[in-house]
């Protein structure tokens, strides 16, 4: 991924004897390695290095900080100045339209965003204005259908029309988000098309969808675009897939548009908004609690989870479930560890995340094979239904009964927080 080894930076700074200026050149030697790797524009990489240093070498440690943390928090700030600022977009009634690149994932990305506001609350639809492109139409349907987003499109239209006729058949939507044709190098009537769809649309936010894999290109994709209809913020796509995200990252800032958006894979959950803080912040392998609490409170709105109600009724298997369907719904583990900070991620090896994630998706294939009076009251399972269970779902008794420990610990730990009356809002996770 790109911009990885910036993690190795902070881990030099704190596994080193003394903060000195032999240690500050190498810290930033180190930095203007991986943000080149990264295809950071030059001068870019050259404001931010030169800032680090000369902030190391001159100001004085806080009171509140030690060398070593004064120094990370340079890096840090630095860092993130040299990002720039990201683009909130508000939860209220609101028009997007995307632009971008053929093959950049605009569509995807369309699907991604009206997912993105419709699980804040707001009623959100989809059309496609892409006429030029055979396969447009039924892939973002497609997409619409799988989150259960309302799409608008047709078949053979013209675009302009598609959208006047959107405007009017969607007018009780909160969020409207126009999926336009990929363009292939800016070509001239594609180009017309475009400013034309923006003026009728009148859209709130233009935003321009990036592939992160064209590292320094993204500058003058990023300009043309801007300069035909301007751009209000741009969404990176693939982020984690190509070692030359930094390209799109230093685009935006040389242009001055802010990034609202950032995706890492195909995944919808693969996809946020755009926090410079949290961000940077997970470069470092500092992690990102913000982000972590949000995916964590939104899941568990959507599961409907209720850890008081674990103390005020029964703990049952069917609570478990709950539990690990929520989990799988955060993303892989590996991503959800990569959100805490320090060393958290690094002190779990990549085959022990596996090792967890197969175990969860084990347990889940048990209790699916078990009976509601089963998972309602597993004092039931005997030998004899392990046995059952186990030859229903394909695994092993031994596996089962791992499962039935998992749970008897769970409500252990239950029971002594409802004996002392202890808020375990912290323990929405069993894992």
């Amino acid at each position: 991924m790109a911009l990885e080894s910036l993690k190795d930076v902070v881990r030099k700074i704190t596994k080193s004897a003394s903060v000195d200026k032999k240690l500050v050149e190498e810290v930033v030697k180190d930095i203007q390695r991986a943000l080149l790797k990264a295809d950071v524009n030059v001068r870019q990489v050259k404001e931010i290095s030169d800032a680090i240093k000369k902030r190391a070498l001159s100001e004085d440690v806080l009171p509140t900080f030690n060398a070593r943390e004064h120094i990370i928090k340079i890096v840090y700030e630095e860092l993130m100045r040299g990002i720039g600022e990201g683009l909130e977009i508000p939860l209220k009634k609101s028009k997007i339209m995307l632009v971008g690149l053929q093959g950049s994932g605009k569509t995807t990305t369309t699907a991604k965003i009206a997912k993105y506001f419709k699980d804040r609350g707001l009623k959100t639809a989809v059309v496609t204005a892409d006429t030029w492109r055979p396969a447009a139409y039924e892939q973002l349907k497609q997409l619409a259908e799988a989150y259960n987003i309302p799409f608008y499109g047709e078949k053979n239209g013209n675009a302009i029309k598609i959208v006047k006729n959107a405007l009017k058949n969607l007018k009780d939507y909160d969020m409207l988000i126009v999926d336009t044709a990929g363009r292939h190098a800016l070509e001239k009537e594609l180009i017309d098309e475009m400013i034309e769809i923006a003026k009728v649309l009148q859209p709130d936010y233009k935003l321009l969808v990036l592939d992160a894999a064209i590292g320094q290109l993204a500058s003058k994709q990023a300009k043309a675009f801007h300069d035909a209809i301007g751009i209000d913020g741009i969404v990176i796509t693939k982020f984690d897939g190509t070692a030359k995200g930094g390209g799109a990252l230093s685009a935006a800032r040389e242009i001055g548009i802010p990034i609202a958006f950032i995706g890492s894979g195909e995944k919808v959950e693969d996809f946020e908004r755009f926090d410079p803080a949290g961000f940077v912040s997970r470069l470092l392998g500092m992690g990102d609690i913000k982000a972590l609490l949000e995916k964590v409170e939104r899941v568990v709105s959507q599961e409907e989870l209720d850890p008081e109600a674990f103390l005020k009724g029964t703990f049952t298997l069917k609570d478990i479930y709950k539990q690990i369907e929520a989990m799988s719904k955060m993303g892989p583990i590996r991503k959800i560890f990569d959100l805490l900070p320090f060393g958290f991620s690094m002190k779990v090896d990549d085959d022990a995340m596996e090792m967890t994630q197969e175990k969860m998706r084990k347990f889940k294939v048990i209790m699916d094979s078990m009976t509601e009076e089963e998972l309602l009251n597993p004092k039931i399972i005997d030998s004899s239904r392990i046995r059952r269970i186990a030859i229903g779902s394909g695994t092993s008794p031994q596996e089962v009964k791992e499962l039935l420990k998992y749970y008897k610990t769970m409500k252990n730990v239950m029971k002594r927080f409802k004996k002392k009356k202890l808020p375990i809002k912290g323990l929405k996770m069993g894992f």
